[in-house]
């Protein structure tokens, strides 16, 4: 399969990429680097990334930008950050990105444990969690030509560790393999509309 993963230079999606390489023609998509440019939290450059890809079998997000901080700091235009790039920005990659599958094909979006169980500081991040979930669920139910959509929720996983423990106390560290497969199940399986937990 020909597939586009947007933030593959990540944490995660470097693992992502190394994986799905093995056996499928996988490209790259960031900010600053990759074999295409985007930012998602701005439509015209989804449309542009797009266009210049042409048609793929697979797309996947591994990323998208949220605010940390305490519920009485946060402002209007601190939600706004997590709004635009991780709320919207996936849902543009499902509007735009859907007319450049193949059919059949399949779009992977991600959150995380937040959506489910928040912890301090996360009030924004949680509430566009939980709504690319919901989001999911409804969209899946109205997409044609056979092409699926799932997200790929995550716990605290173990290679952001040591940048993240102190905002989780007492959550397990998940294993990178068990993320990955997360991933792999969404683009290989045939299940859509699913929100694909891996908290343990």
């Amino acid at each position: 399969m020909k597939i586009l993963v947007v933030g593959g230079n990540g944490t995660i999606g470097r693992k992502v990429v190394n994986h799905l390489k093995n056996k499928h023609d996988v490209f790259i998509a960031g900010r600053s680097k990759g074999d295409y440019v985007v930012d998602i939290s701005d439509s015209t450059s989804i449309s542009t990334m797009f266009e210049n890809i042409g048609k793929v079998d697979a797309i996947v997000n591994i990323a998208g930008d949220a605010k940390w901080d305490t519920f009485d700091n946060l402002t209007e235009e601190d939600y706004y950050i997590g709004v635009k790039s991780k709320l919207m920005g996936q849902v543009n990659l499902v509007r735009i990105g859907q007319h450049f599958l193949t059919d059949n094909g399949s779009i992977t979006l991600s959150t995380g444990i937040l959506a489910d169980h928040p912890v301090r500081m996360t009030a924004s991040a949680a509430m566009v969690n939980g709504g690319i979930h919901s989001f999911v669920k409804a969209v899946a139910l109205e997409l044609k030509r056979g092409i699926r959509l799932n997200v790929v929720s995550s716990g605290l996983v173990e290679d952001a560790v040591e940048k993240y423990q102190d905002y989780f106390p007492g959550h397990n560290a998940i294993p990178m393999n068990k993320v990955i497969n997360g991933y792999v199940k969404s683009i290989e399986g045939a299940e859509s509309g699913k929100v694909i937990r891996i908290y343990d």
